[in-house]
């Protein structure tokens, strides 16, 4: 059964757009993230939890939010291919806009926590250094043109047949799941305002 499935009494109601992405969320920040060592460190220990220790120089894989915190101390950087920057996100905002509307590009399944992430990060900095104000709103622009192009094209989606595996595989699983709620929602339409159910 799909998350936008119609279920029966009783059962649980598919989970609103804001609970899947704070669900993803979550699991976006336990995922595995590969991280190069800045210095040595010793083994660091929390409350269960033991992090390192760490070689300079020397790969690791960490959860993502490990990651951040001991980037922030110094101690590692995440590998470039793990992240996002300006560039990257320009890249993927001018592939959209030069793909015909019947085309979808693939995204990462962690583009969107990676894109959130990315645009809060230059807002922090814009505060900080007013000078970084400029790039931050060209990102934030930039985002919103990548969202907005892919909605378009997944209403188109959603609006035509039921569309085969490996067109919905370069959606990411936010935007499979509004592709399968409009999909839903279209088709009882569609149906409903050609049904007749008067009296004969």
């Amino acid at each position: 059964m799909t998350v936008g499935s119609v279920r029966g009494k009783g059962e649980r109601m598919p989970k609103t757009i804001t609970q899947r992405i704070a669900n993803l969320d979550f699991c976006f920040e336990h995922s595995p993230t590969q991280v190069v060592a800045n210095r040595s460190c010793p083994e660091i220990k929390l409350a269960g939890l033991t992090i390192g220790p760490f070689e300079e120089g020397n790969e690791y894989e960490v959860q993502y939010w490990i990651a951040r915190e001991c980037e922030n101390a110094g101690i590692v950087r995440i590998r470039d291919e793990e992240s996002l920057d300006s560039s990257k996100i320009f890249k993927i905002q001018w592939k959209e806009r030069i793909q015909t509307a019947g085309q979808i590009s693939k995204l990462q399944d962690d583009f969107y926590p990676k894109l959130r992430r990315y645009i809060a990060e230059s807002r922090k900095e814009a505060i900080k250094q007013p000078e970084k104000m400029r790039e931050y709103e060209k990102t934030k622009q930039l985002a919103f043109d990548i969202a907005n192009s892919r909605l378009r094209k997944i209403v188109s989606l959603a609006s035509a047949s039921a569309q085969p595996d490996h067109v919905l595989k370069n959606l990411t699983i936010e935007e499979r799941f509004l592709y399968e709620q409009l999909y839903t929602i279209i088709n009882n339409w569609r149906t409903k305002i050609l049904e007749h159910e008067g009296k004969e």
